[in-house]
């Protein structure tokens, strides 16, 4: 089935086109197996939120894309899934934040990696980082180890949407400013993550980026204001609030 085969009348339109655009990553060798699995169980989460991004999701997205333009250096890792479903997306949000992107991947092939950049250039992208692999992440024993030492290795913010909960701790405790985009306010990644946004990645992306855009002339001051005035916490326990129903946020 193509995206164009799918009726936007279906009550699943959405649903349907991203579970269209996994398989295609499969096909395409960009995303893994495993990110089926990974797939759906978001989408059991996104669900319970009510497919929506909630206010308290609005609000940590505001406070990434600050993150982003405050940062000395900010890089957003992609793996598979992310360039599955918002290849577009991801390369637009570095464009207006100055950003780099970096694949890093958990199943990591050279191939498969060389495969990504490809998807991402195709979709506006330059410089792409990944393929060097010349870092580590001190701590970790498998393939999402291996980094750029001039890209997530050398960043002071790093966006981490879709992420595996030992690398968000890892990073973290190299002392790097997280933005997480997960649908489970549990996870060891949203709870690690100095910014959690618990909303789906194909709204969360473009939510930061027209932060971005709306903050892209604000001050310094300002900007450290917004950040220094969040409460994580309180974001995933409103996220958790609303999942477990306790909410009408």
């Amino acid at each position: 089935m193509s995206e164009i085969e799918i009726p936007e009348s279906h009550p699943r339109y959405e649903s349907l086109l991203t579970r269209h655009r996994i398989e295609a990553g499969v096909e395409q060798g960009i995303t893994s197996q495993q990110g089926l699995i990974a797939h759906g169980r978001g989408e059991a989460f996104d669900y319970l939120l009510g497919e929506e991004t909630i206010p308290s999701a609005d609000e940590a997205a505001r406070v990434a894309a600050a993150h982003l333009l405050r940062a000395d250096y900010p890089v957003l890792s992609v793996n598979g899934n992310v360039a599955a479903l918002v290849p577009e997306e991801i390369v637009t949000l570095a464009g207006v934040t100055g950003a780099d992107l970096e694949v890093n991947l958990f199943n990591r092939t050279e191939d498969r990696v060389q495969a990504i950049v490809e998807h991402l250039e195709a979709h506006g992208a330059t410089d792409v980082k990944g393929l060097a692999a010349d870092a580590r992440i001190p701590g970790l024993d498998h393939e999402r180890a291996k980094v750029d030492a001039d890209g997530i290795s050398d960043a002071d913010v790093v966006l981490v949407p879709l992420e595996d909960g030992d690398r968000a701790e890892a990073l973290a405790a190299m002392g790097k400013t997280e933005i997480v985009i997960d649908l489970n306010p549990l996870s060891r990644s949203a709870q690690t993550a100095a910014v959690p946004v618990v909303d789906n990645i194909i709204r969360a992306i473009p939510t930061i980026t027209e932060h971005a855009r709306d903050l892209q002339d604000t001050s310094d001051a300002d900007l450290d204001a917004i950040v220094e005035s969040f409460d994580a916490d309180g974001v995933r326990a409103a996220a958790e609030a609303r999942i477990r129903g306790d909410s009408l946020e």
